[in-house]
């Protein structure tokens, strides 16, 4: 066999290989292509809404989505990101599924969303539906990319869930206040506590696999934004977070970003003003720990899928898919 026919017989069977790869990353997605098992870098992304992800990826009816304007499929053709997000898409026009980059998503109740990454894995994600994204799928291409070793990305979001009382972790003790009707006083800290949980039994199931607990990505804080009480306390319910999470897993210098809550852009008064200092200021008392601003990321209404739905970026995909590279690109700063 001549070095022509030798490299195209190596290049069809490197096709073949990845073509049974993908074929099965669904249950094999924890290995780089080379097929060698290593350390997987673990990561967990909570939060609320936001982080469960609300972004449109073809949503375009005329009444309800704005035509379309504004949800992936139009930002990756109009957008001004179009060209950082062409490798969303492979050259058949499909999406990227990668097997170096799982997701773990417990969704609807028991509903457990795992797979190589792609759109699709959000609290609409239990129907089957794939036609929304969050910020995990920027977070996890940037990952994925730098790291030899495969990647786990472990969800735990709910929305409408708050720090000063569903996520309120233990060493913040109980409030001082009342929360109001949800959570009941009996439930506060459940999201902490289902986080853990969640976290537990999705590296449970990496099946004795070596793994690395290597980075913390919140995205949260509307429902603390709204409750007056709660802004003054945040900056150290963050710390506590950080710091109790950190000895949960014996990471005591688990590197963490903070995504800003950045809805509608710059402002320099009102509730949303002072709860971003509050954000920025307790993740400047945490050691390790990078605040990535967001308000850049923000897009007019009139080019969104959801033109009334501030609080959740107007469903705007290439502001979700900005913020999850905002984040992954601050976590990399970090672990270099």
């Amino acid at each position: 066999m001549n070095w022509k026919s030798f490299f195209t017989a190596l290049a069809l069977f490197a096709a073949t290989v990845m073509s049974t790869v993908q074929a099965t990353a669904a249950e094999q997605p924890i290995s780089k292509p080379d097929g060698k098992k290593k350390p997987v870098k673990v990561f967990i992304l909570a939060g609320q809404s936001n982080m469960e992800g609300q972004g449109s990826v073809d949503h375009d009816d005329e009444r309800d989505s704005n035509g379309g304007k504004g949800n992936l499929v139009w930002s990756m053709k109009h957008s001004k990101s179009a060209d950082k997000m062409k490798k969303l898409k492979n050259e058949k026009g499909e999406w990227v599924v990668r097997d170096d980059v799982l997701v773990s998503f417990k969704v609807g109740g028991d509903k457990l969303l795992k797979g190589g990454l792609t759109v699709g894995f959000t609290g609409y994600g239990a129907d089957g539906s794939r036609r929304h994204m969050g910020p995990e799928l920027g977070f996890g291409f940037v990952l994925g990319d730098f790291y030899e070793e495969p990647v786990l990305l472990i969800k735990t979001a709910w929305g409408g869930h708050s720090l000063h009382g569903h996520f309120r972790s233990p060493s913040s003790g109980k409030p001082a206040y009342d929360t109001g009707n949800w959570p009941k006083p009996e439930d506060v800290g459940q999201s902490y506590r289902e986080m853990v949980k969640e976290v537990r039994a999705a590296v449970a199931e990496l099946g004795g696999q070596e793994y690395e607990m290597a980075g913390f990505y919140w995205q949260q804080g509307y429902n603390d934004m709204v409750t007056p009480k709660a802004i003054p306390e945040y900056a150290q319910l963050l710390v506590n977070l950080v710091s109790d999470l950190r000895k949960e897993f014996n990471v005591p210098n688990m590197p963490v970003v903070v995504g800003e809550l950045g809805n509608g852009g710059p402002v320099t008064e009102g509730a949303m003003f002072e709860f971003r200092k509050a954000q920025e200021e307790g993740t400047k008392r945490i050691k390790n720990a990078l605040f990535i601003k967001t308000t850049d990321f923000a897009r007019p209404p009139e080019l969104s899928p959801c033109p009334t739905h501030g609080h959740h970026w107007f469903a705007n995909a290439e502001s979700y898919f900005l913020i999850g590279d905002a984040a992954g690109e601050g976590m990399k700063s970090m672990l270099k």
